[in-house]
């Protein structure tokens, strides 16, 4: 498999890491957004948000723990934004389920 993420799972890729365990993986986005921008991907190869099932769930309640953790850690009192995309044209460029985590900035709606 050509994965970008799998990849930086597999340490072929070098990350800025935030954050690891054998489920997850955060490091700092190398295009930030907001004055804190980090990922967080499953280690398990999922494409997208459409290939969340029963068997995989749980992987995704643990992100989102991890996220509620490390915001707490990096001190994000003031509210973040967590955000993924799904296919082509919801944005999504990596086939690989990730979670954007941004803060430290004021965050509009829609998106701009």
């Amino acid at each position: 498999m050509d994965c970008l993420f799998c990849k930086m799972v597999a340490g072929e890729i070098p990350v800025n890491k935030v954050y690891e365990d054998d489920t997850v993986l955060a490091f700092y986005d190398i295009d930030p957004q907001a004055p804190v921008h980090f990922l967080v991907i499953p280690k398990m190869h999922i494409g997208s948000p459409a290939q969340i099932n029963s068997e995989n769930s749980e992987v995704i309640a643990h992100i989102f723990e991890v996220i509620a953790k490390l915001a707490e850690q990096l001190e994000l009192q003031n509210g973040y934004r967590v955000v993924t995309n799904c296919g082509k044209d919801g944005g999504q460029s990596v086939q690989h389920l990730h979670f954007h985590v941004l803060a430290k900035r004021s965050l509009a709606w829609p998106p701009g």
